[in-house]
């Protein structure tokens, strides 16, 4: 038997030994945000350089990661949860949380677990801006997000401007 065979065998031992699955090794290097690209250009996200900063996986995927729950609210009922199967963000967090049909999904949930759950922009908000802050990563909204020609519309990305001088009106 080979030094690499054995090298290989024992890093696939490790993995299994140390509860990582094949979801570590499945994990996407580059990760597209493009929720709101109507308004705004993708966030490029660099998931392999976050993941070397990061302590571990549930840092940003909370439970599902199999590294089990943080959050005290969560913890409650998902303290001995097995790892989730699913792990993107849109999993869990809908791009219109005030969308009728979301809306009446809620209303249909008669235990009304998970009724407080944040929509997809506030989930990405609430972990990268505390983040960022603890860490001095990019805080303002311009550093990670362009918006579009439709996005300058929507926002009205001239509103208070002079006309004729460019500048800021009072």
């Amino acid at each position: 038997m080979s030094a690499q065979h054995v090298l290989t065998t024992l890093m696939i031992l490790a993995l299994v030994a140390t509860g990582s699955t094949t979801r570590a090794l499945d994990m996407p290097e580059q990760v597209t945000i493009d929720s709101m690209a109507n308004l705004f250009v993708g966030v490029e996200f660099d998931h392999a350089m976050h993941t070397e900063l990061g302590e571990d996986c549930s840092a940003c995927h909370h439970h599902t990661a199999g590294t089990g729950a943080t959050n005290e609210q969560c913890v409650r009922c998902h303290a001995d949860s097995a790892a989730g199967a699913a792990v993107g963000c849109r999993d869990c967090h809908v791009v219109d949380p005030f969308s009728a049909e979301h809306l009446h999904q809620k209303a249909l949930d008669r235990y009304q677990f998970h009724i407080d759950t944040p929509g997809l922009k506030a989930a990405y908000h609430w972990n990268c801006v505390g983040c960022h802050e603890q860490m001095g990563g990019p805080i303002d909204c311009q550093d990670c997000h362009s918006r579009t020609p439709a996005g300058d519309a929507f926002y009205r990305a001239d509103a208070g401007e002079s006309k004729t001088t460019g500048k800021k009106t009072d």
